[in-house]
């Protein structure tokens, strides 16, 4: 039986990194959150940091070095992915975009994403939901609801801070595991809602609506029945 795979990235710098420390944490709550199912779990973490180079030379020639060929294949085909970024100058940091960027832009269709990111101080932490989940939306993956972002003070400040970091990290692994449990595998797809769209017609939702179609009116339309157009 071929195992769950869950592949976390982490664009950390440093060593230590806190943002491996995070992408571990999260990793690991994923893990536990499958673990009992029929299937096996395999959990692998990609270190950007070690790929700088062969993602330089690939953004360049178009041709990934053997060990970025083998971190691509990681992200691709795992069935769920935890990606994590340093905050940089108000934004994901230039390693972390430029790895995606060597990606085919249809690679992570359909995919679970759980995104984080670590900064010195909370003011960064909609990071986020203005530069990340833009980019994965764009990317076409699944990003679960709760994103996990971790100021320096988290880590070692107060109790409370402390709890509230864990109680993020276990909500998101929550989150991704119920997503990759229902997600189908051998190249299955996770459709997204309205794939069944057509020009001027689009399905009824509901079973009481199946194969049922209604009219969509174009906005010209409506802008010509008020006077506007």
């Amino acid at each position: 039986m071929e195992p769950i795979r869950i592949t976390a990235v982490s664009a950390g710098l440093g060593r230590p990194s806190s943002t491996r420390l995070l992408a571990d944490r999260l990793a690991e709550a994923t893990r536990r959150r499958l673990e009992g199912g029929e299937r096996p779990v395999e959990v692998r973490v990609v270190e950007l940091r070690d790929l700088a180079t062969d993602i330089a030379h690939n953004l360049v020639t178009g041709f990934p070095g053997p060990a970025l060929a083998e971190a691509v294949e990681a992200v691709t085909g795992a069935d769920g992915l935890i990606a994590v970024t340093p905050v940089f100058t108000a934004s994901y940091s230039g390693l972390f975009k430029s790895f995606f960027d060597v990606l085919d832009n249809t690679a992570l269709h359909g995919k679970p994403v759980l995104m984080a990111a670590t900064g010195g101080t909370p003011r960064h932490s909609l990071v986020i939901e203005h530069a990340m989940r833009p980019m994965f939306a764009y990317l076409r993956a699944v990003t679960v609801p709760t994103a996990v972002y971790a100021a320096s003070e988290d880590w070692g400040g107060v109790d409370e801070r402390v709890g509230e970091l864990s109680a993020r990290i276990g909500r998101a692994a929550r989150e991704l595991a119920e997503l990759v449990g229902g997600r189908p595998r051998s190249g299955g797809t996770v459709e997204a809602r309205g794939t069944g769209e057509t020009d001027g017609e689009v399905e009824a939702d509901g079973a009481e609506g199946a194969g049922e179609t209604e009219t969509v009116v174009p906005f010209a339309r409506h802008l010509a029945a008020l006077g506007l157009d």
